[in-house]
């Protein structure tokens, strides 16, 4: 999360929202379209199903780090049932720039995976409410609450989801990442981290981002470089609110994106 983010998500939590997907006072709700997909059974029990995006022309959404310029969706599933776990699979996202500011997300038409772990036997009911917000030349919040899906016990593979799942992110070892390390240097209430990856190019405008399992601390935007095998990233990181910070370096997610693919990469060893 990003200072500008939070001053971003202050001002946009006085607009109007959406509920049940009628617009309340908000011009601006038509411009997206949600619903769920049921998606398909899977051998260990879980469920496969898809969340849809359905963006007007020009208009866009976010990945979960969105940038200095965007918002991330939050996902509140806690009104379903026989459901005690729900995981969202991103797909490679997009790397916007609008009056100077970077943000991370999608356009026109996105699937988002869900991976549904059951409580128990029987029916599976998914219910959601989300919080998300759309961009165009203005930024607005939507609230949107979803109806009711009853999954499928057994189900067929959806082309629309099973597309998107290709388009998850590989892992480190699958593009090829021979060593992590970080570098953090206090400076006061901040610190300062340099993250060292060796690894082949991932393409074009690589752009690194840093994530925190703490939803406390606040991630800079990493500033990106790189030469030869050797591909680095500067971000700081401080507390949201006063006090101490401490962190481990093996919890940190490092997300390179480039050349239309993603690499996540968990943890860095000390340097």
């Amino acid at each position: 999360m990003t200072l500008r983010h939070l001053l971003s998500s202050c001002c946009l939590a006085l607009l109007p929202v959406v509920a049940g997907g009628v617009a309340q006072a908000n011009p601006y709700a038509d411009h997206l379209a949600v619903r769920l997909l049921p998606g398909w059974k899977q051998a260990d029990g879980s469920h496969i199903a898809g969340l849809e995006f359905q963006l007007s022309q020009g208009w866009k959404t976010y990945w979960r780090a969105p940038g200095d310029a965007g918002v991330p969706p939050v996902f509140d599933w806690s009104a379903s049932q026989n459901v005690a776990r729900v995981d969202v699979i991103w797909p490679t996202p997009h790397v916007f720039w609008q009056n100077g500011m970077r943000s991370i997300g999608y356009s026109d038409r996105v699937v988002l995976p869900l991976r549904i772990e059951p409580s128990g036997s029987g029916a599976v009911h998914l219910d959601g409410v989300l919080q998300v917000g759309i961009c165009s030349d203005i930024c607005v919040p939507l609230h949107v609450d979803l109806s009711t899906l009853v999954l499928p016990p057994q189900g067929r593979r959806d082309p629309a989801i099973a597309a998107s799942l290709a388009e998850r992110p590989f892992s480190g070892a699958e593009a090829g990442v021979r060593d992590v390390t970080c570098r953090v240097e206090p400076k006061g209430r901040k610190m300062r981290l340099r993250a060292e990856i060796v690894m082949p190019a991932a393409g074009a405008d690589e752009v690194v981002v840093v994530e925190t399992r703490d939803p406390n601390l606040w991630v800079s935007e990493a500033k990106t470089r790189r030469q030869g095998d050797h591909l680095t990233a500067e971000a700081v990181i401080m507390p949201m609110s006063g006090g101490a910070m401490m962190f481990d370096r093996s919890s940190l997610n490092l997300t390179v994106l480039g050349g239309g693919q993603t690499i996540e990469i968990e943890g860095c060893a000390a340097r």
